[in-house]
């Protein structure tokens, strides 16, 4: 009591921490304890017993059908498509991401808005929505299709069709992770690094790069984990051809409907150690960016 009524003594305290509202938050301990064994009850439910039941059901047959299952040529098909989807998806994203946030955030023009906005259509558009898109592009009888296949190039149905797909429903992540942060640091640095005669370049690697590092990184990992786990719009471009453009997502699902549950969960359980591996790499991320900001 001795600390409270000094606390609400002080002539320095802001009009936001008044008596009753320090009161508020530290009288119930029975509330915030309430609270989290709320949070804890939801997240187990939702969260912790699937990812439990997936391991479950992927080893129900023993080690060796798991093995099997992951091994199978379509499996393994499947994970370098994945894989080889994200490596061409996640690099161009990141180039995008850079040059949208270096433009909105260094310069004034006319559309800045409209620029913005852009950027969060794939926020807003269903991503089966937006592979019906490039099937209205690229498609037999699409606008170009025509053209396409004159010239014997093959957009849906293919990888080219996968990785624009992915582009599409992934290329906000490391814009917008760099927009809100390239805002609040200003352009004082950029500045001062030019009257000393630095050039754009230079300016990028010495000044911002060293500024925008860890974001840039969460970025990039959000952007690689939506890309590897992407669903609906690679769903509606691929057509689900076996050992050829099924990624890693289709497969799970056609093992599922095929009534092969634990291949299924077998493959599942891939797309659940890689989520794993991005949750590892993101939580190092948001831990050494803490550090070297406290230090």
């Amino acid at each position: 009591m001795g600390n409270y009524g000094a606390a609400t003594a002080s002539p320095r305290m802001p009009a936001s921490q008044q008596p009753g509202q320090l009161r508020h938050l530290t009288e119930s301990h029975g509330v915030k304890w309430l609270l989290i064994i709320l949070a804890l009850i939801f997240l187990g439910v939702v969260l912790v017993l699937p990812l439990i039941s997936v391991f479950a059901q992927a080893f129900k047959k023993g080690v060796e059908a798991y093995l099997a299952a992951v091994t199978e040529p379509d499996a393994l098909s499947a994970v370098r498509l994945t894989l080889l989807t994200a490596v061409i998806a996640v690099p161009l994203n990141t180039l995008f991401g850079v040059a949208a946030a270096w433009a909105i955030t260094k310069y004034s023009f006319r559309g800045k808005n409209g620029l913005i906005t852009l950027i969060d259509l794939p926020f807003a558009i269903s991503p089966v929505i937006s592979g019906l898109i490039f099937v209205l592009l690229f498609g037999s009888r699409g606008i170009f299709g025509p053209y396409l296949e004159e010239h014997n190039v093959q957009i849906i149905y293919a990888l080219p069709g996968i990785v624009l797909a992915t582009l599409f429903v992934t290329f906000p992540f490391v814009a917008r992770e760099l927009i809100p942060l390239m805002q609040a640091q200003g352009t004082q640095e950029e500045e001062a690094a030019m009257t000393m005669g630095a050039k754009g370049w230079q300016i990028f690697w010495r000044v911002t790069l060293p500024n925008i590092k860890w974001g840039l990184l969460y970025g990039i990992i959000l952007c690689n984990a939506r890309a590897m786990g992407e669903f609906g719009a690679v769903s509606v471009v691929s057509g689900h051809i076996r050992g050829e453009t099924n990624t890693l997502p289709l497969h799970v699902e056609i093992l599922y409907n095929e009534y092969q549950f634990s291949a299924s969960f077998a493959a599942a359980s891939l797309l659940l150690l890689l989520a794993l591996v991005t949750l590892a790499v993101k939580s190092w991320v948001e831990w050494k960016h803490g550090r070297d900001k406290g230090g």
